[in-house]
């Protein structure tokens, strides 16, 4: 751990020494501030700014409709929140796409305006220049690859699916190349999406930075990616169904916000009157 950090703050050498002495990082996905005050408080090596907002909590029906400004609107609110885990934010869909300068660009906006540690590089594998230009301009790169968010489509795979599937195992010796080409431009972290059990660890095997994963992840990584509304239940859709996660926060909701509106018809007095 770097001598300048503030103690118990998490910071890239640290993250990445978790990896050699065998030691699982947790990285949770947060949106708001408070989820962001709780997940720091939980003890996670890293928050991160998901580029899913828009589809998880705005009803957009695809993460490529989020644009930079909304990502930074999001990525401020969980910057004060955190403050002893590493914070990620995810590119949106076309800075990295658009070349070099707008890639170097994206980036240090998002460092000098929101604050973050790290930024998260979706296709990454497509664009190993950026990763290596983005590195050299002092910014450290979390890059993501597999079958992603914005990758999806290429594999012929609807973003609605992505998550139950698994990159095929005949693609080994690919991904494990694109992994290494990934370490070699500079990434300090990958999001192996979809890894799978057996091309997981082999790609953890053949890089000595950490691998992460969430969906379509495994113990077979170097450490797990979650967003705290999956984990928490927080959908609507868990109303009617009883979800495979920690908590029916949507449940919970509704029983709550139902007694607050039968209190309020029966002339009782509400609660909740204090600030957040």
């Amino acid at each position: 751990m770097s001598a300048a950090a503030a103690p118990g703050k998490v910071t890239v050498p640290s993250l990445q020494a978790m990896k050699a002495a065998g030691e699982k990082s947790v990285c949770l996905v947060a949106w708001d501030y408070q989820m962001a005050r709780i997940a720091d408080r939980v003890g996670v090596e890293m928050v991160s700014v998901g580029d899913t907002v828009g589809v998880n909590l705005w009803g957009q029906p695809h993460p490529l409709e989020i644009t930079m400004e909304e990502m930074l609107v999001v990525a401020k609110a969980v910057r004060r929140g955190v403050s002893r885990a590493l914070l990620s934010c995810d590119f949106p869909f076309g800075p990295l796409q658009q070349g070099l300068a707008d890639a170097v660009r994206a980036a240090i906006r998002l460092v000098k305006e929101a604050g973050v540690d790290l930024v998260k590089l979706d296709g990454a594998a497509d664009f190993p220049e950026a990763v290596e230009a983005v590195t050299r301009a002092g910014i450290p790169v979390f890059a993501q690859f597999g079958i992603t968010p914005q990758t999806a489509l290429k594999y012929g795979i609807e973003y609605s699916a992505a998550s139950s599937v698994q990159v095929p195992e005949e693609m080994l010796d690919e991904l494990v190349g694109e992994a290494r080409r990934l370490e070699s431009a500079g990434a300090v972290a990958l999001n192996f999406t979809n890894s799978g059990p057996v091309v997981g660890p082999a790609v953890v095997e053949a890089v000595s930075i950490p691998v992460l994963g969430g969906f379509g992840g495994g113990p077979w990584l170097d450490g797990r990616i979650r967003m705290t509304t999956a984990a928490l239940g927080y959908s609507a859709d868990n109303l009617d169904r009883e979800p495979d996660t920690y908590l029916n926060v949507a449940r919970l909701a509704y029983d709550a916000l139902s007694q607050c509106a039968a209190d309020i018809r029966a002339g009782r007095q509400i609660r909740g009157g204090i600030k957040i």
